[in-house]
């Protein structure tokens, strides 16, 4: 406990103190930052890709659902084939 109360001098890094921000520790801090915000980006983008995927998969299984097959319509007026004989659809 008596390390925590004892006051001692702290020293700020080069970016944070503004005197050397072109050094190599400010430099490593910056790419260090950037390479964060890309790997955060990157799974954000993945994540909404994968949402948009499931989006459209869900509209295109909605649409193929809604819509009923294409069936024939059945008559029951009799009609003259080829070879001149009637036929009745039923």
């Amino acid at each position: 406990m008596a390390i925590a109360a004892a006051p001692q001098s702290l020293f700020a890094c080069a970016a944070c103190f503004g005197g050397k921000s072109d050094s190599n520790l400010a430099r490593g801090m910056n790419w260090g930052i950037f390479s964060l915000l890309a790997v955060v980006l990157f799974v954000l983008g993945g994540f909404a890709t994968f949402f948009i995927y499931l989006a459209r998969r869900a509209a295109v299984t909605a649409a193929a659902n809604q819509m009923p097959p294409a069936m024939p319509e059945i008559s029951s007026k009799p009609i003259l084939s080829d070879d001149k004989h009637i036929r009745i659809l039923v």
